[in-house]
């Protein structure tokens, strides 16, 4: 089953003419897409769902949510490995 996670956006930058963000989840920062959400700033929680925001939530709920996908066990796609830009040749 595939569920929306909720994070704190970190930083908000653009790459090619798209507006992205580095969002932490529990520890784990991963890149998201924040196209869907231009209102969503740093410090701010959104939900992710397969690299793209989808809403902006308030800090409860965002907690409320994790805690309950914790208790599901469904925040193994937060464990995946992730791709070193660098060593990609990936752009920022």
């Amino acid at each position: 089953m595939c569920l929306a996670i909720p994070g704190k956006v970190v930083e908000i930058y653009d790459r090619q003419l798209m507006r992205m963000g580095r969002v932490q989840f529990g520890g784990i920062i991963r890149e998201a897409c924040l196209e869907y959400v231009p209102e969503a700033e740093v410090g701010q929680y959104v939900l992710v769902h397969v690299g793209f925001a989808l809403s902006v939530v308030d800090e409860e709920e965002a907690r409320r949510t994790y805690e309950l996908l914790e208790t599901m066990d469904q925040l193994t796609e937060l464990e995946a490995p992730v791709v070193d830009e660098a060593a990609s040749g990936a752009k920022r």
